[in-house]
């Protein structure tokens, strides 16, 4: 199981991995209801690199970012489902909307997203690329998300 982090616990760990001469890799989002797009998404970026960082938004950025009813499970909840998942290494929750701040804090060497982004669409790749880092676009095609399943719950509920 992935480690449930702070963020200055998460920048000592990750100085202690590349001691060891690990390459870092951060993939980010809600996981707010957890899908099989999610797993692929995170299998994709373990590939990536030796250690795996999962920045999950916290409560106040899913709602800016998706809405009044969201995040269904809260941060808390959010990060120790992604830790449970393997190829995992650490897990931090972060307040913003984009994964920027961290990013630069951070400096991986490679920031992955999923494939509802290309490497020109990434928010953050500026800022991945002004510390030497590179963008990964990983997964399968986007044909899951939270948004899907949560409209099939509730058409399986008024049936």
């Amino acid at each position: 199981m992935g480690a449930i982090v702070t963020e200055d616990e998460l920048m000592a760990a990750v100085a202690r991995e590349r001691a060891a001469g690990k390459r870092i890799a951060l993939a980010n989002g809600c996981f707010d209801v957890l899908h099989v797009g999610h797993v692929r998404y995170l299998e994709g970026a373990k590939r990536e690199a030796d250690c795996l960082v999962v920045a999950v938004n916290d409560d106040g950025s899913v709602r800016a970012l998706k809405g009044a009813g969201r995040p269904i499970l809260s941060a808390a909840d959010r990060t120790e489902l992604v830790a449970a998942l393997r190829g995992v290494d650490y897990v931090v929750t972060f307040p913003e909307t984009t994964v920027a701040r961290l990013l630069a804090r951070l400096k991986p060497d490679v920031h992955c997203k999923g494939t509802d982004y290309t490497s020109d669409t990434v928010p953050e790749r500026e800022t991945v690329r002004a510390h030497g880092g590179r963008v990964a676009i990983v997964g399968d095609q986007k044909d899951h998300s939270t948004r899907d399943v949560l409209a099939r719950i509730k058409r399986s509920r008024d049936v």
